[in-house]
């Protein structure tokens, strides 16, 4: 008897969904309700295939998915100013009350 662990790859994990048969819509339905059409594949993330007589002109698919919070990391590029030594100690030995005996 044989066992084997596999613990490696498994697409499932990491590979996008797979595309399940896409709907399409002729491109005279299409021109006729272009801004339901749009709204509907932006809220439920299905693409959609328009054709022109069964062949393929174009794929409407939904817009990537925002980032939480583009802006704040980075945001304080370029404020700061480094004025002295930043390395070296503040204050001197002297002045430090821990080397006072």
């Amino acid at each position: 008897m044989t066992i084997v662990l596999d613990h490696g790859y498994d697409p499932k994990y990491f590979e996008p969904m797979s595309r399940s048969p896409i709907e399409s819509m002729a491109i005279s339905e299409f021109k006729a309700t272009c801004l339901a059409v749009l709204e509907r594949v932006r809220s439920t993330g299905v693409p959609l295939l328009i054709t022109r007589r069964g062949i393929p002109v174009a794929e409407i698919i939904p817009p990537p998915l925002p980032a939480s919070d583009p802006e704040w990391f980075g945001s304080m590029r370029g404020t700061a100013t480094i004025t002295g030594d930043v390395v070296s100690p503040v204050a001197g030995a002297k002045e430090w009350e821990a080397l006072k005996e």
